[in-house]
């Protein structure tokens, strides 16, 4: 629905919006937010829209991370990480219907998805049955199947994350969070690659860091976003560049960074990096593009944020991620096993 449209009611369906900073209390920014909750006055004592939900009596629906539900309302809330720590707050009310027809496009989806992929499942589980080396093949053969087990792989990928990200359109992408350290996501994304990149002549290394806070995340979305920035910067390296992978404590939060020393993005790329319909568009292809836009829409679920900078040297492509107020040191790595 576009923004102003009226809602049967008459009234504009607009998003409402609190802000939260690191220290004091929260402030509203209009009355919205208050109407789409019913409440009186902002709870004097919230840190997060978690929080601020709970308080007013909603809870998370179990099919999408960002609906939340009370006595039959549902309202779609979310934040936003600034720069400073603080966080902006929004809601947005939805009607039955809207809610009604997300879950079952959610639905939809899950069938789509289950017919596609057990199909590519099943052709890539009998090219490597094939493939085991009990059945002599001639080369020619074994070649064949080969290229169908990776291109079995590839289209398994890209559905997944086509999928994926369409969930994320709709509010509806699965994930579930714990409490955990970071470096070993780090250390398996950059390990997934390392066979890629000493093909592609290009250096692939997780830098040392200091110990970093533990952080309340999905492992695997996490890990899938760190990929999908590695992928991209690897397919523009040329041979003898070097590609950084780190992670550095920032003001409320955590920073990862994947940085390519080389021949910079020039500034239009940069700019397109994230912008995934547009890139398709312009690459007539999708695949990088969408894996890219579903690393951002993984971080944002977590109330983080991605971006990209350019010098003289090179690009870094990164995403921050909110900490909890809680925190302990994890060891550093180290020690880990």
């Amino acid at each position: 629905m576009a923004q102003g449209e009226q809602l049967s009611g008459g009234a504009t369906n607009a998003p409402g919006l609190a802000f939260l900073p690191r220290q004091g209390a929260p402030r509203l920014l209009g009355r919205l937010l208050l109407e789409h909750l019913g409440l009186e006055a902002l709870p004097p004592f919230i840190e997060s829209v978690g929080d601020l939900m709970a308080l007013a009596g909603f809870q998370p629906r179990a099919d999408a991370e960002d609906v939340w539900e009370r006595d039959g309302q549902a309202v779609r809330a979310g934040e936003s990480v600034l720069e400073d720590g603080a966080r902006l707050v929004w809601t947005w009310p939805l009607n039955d219907g809207d809610a009604e027809d997300t879950h079952h496009r959610v639905r939809y989806l899950g069938l789509a998805s289950h017919d596609l992929r057990g199909a590519l499942a099943n052709i890539r589980s009998y090219a490597a049955l094939l493939l085991n080396g009990r059945i002599p093949l001639e080369p020619k053969v074994q070649r064949g199947l080969e290229t169908i087990l990776r291109n079995a792989d590839r289209a398994l990928s890209f559905s997944q994350d086509y999928f994926d990200s369409t969930r994320a359109d709709l509010g509806s992408l699965a994930f579930e969070r714990e409490r955990q350290a970071l470096e070993p996501l780090l250390a398996a994304a950059v390990e997934r690659h390392q066979a890629a990149a000493r093909t592609a002549g290009v250096v692939l290394m997780l830098d040392g860091h200091i110990p970093l806070p533990l952080v309340n995340v999905d492992a695997g979305r996490i890990q899938h976003a760190v990929e999908a920035l590695v992928q991209h910067l690897m397919a523009r390296s040329q041979p003898g560049e070097v590609i950084h992978v780190r992670a550095l404590p920032v003001p409320g939060g955590l920073r990862v960074e994947v940085r390519r020393e080389g021949v910079p993005l020039s500034e239009e790329e940069a700019g397109l990096v994230f912008a995934h319909q547009e890139r398709a568009f312009r690459e007539k292809k999708l695949e990088d593009a969408l894996r890219v836009n579903l690393a951002r829409q993984e971080v944002e679920v977590h109330g983080g944020s991605v971006g990209v900078e350019t010098d003289r040297a090179g690009t870094t492509l990164f995403f921050t991620l909110p900490l909890e107020l809680s925190q302990e040191l994890a060891p550093p790595a180290s020690l880990q096993t």
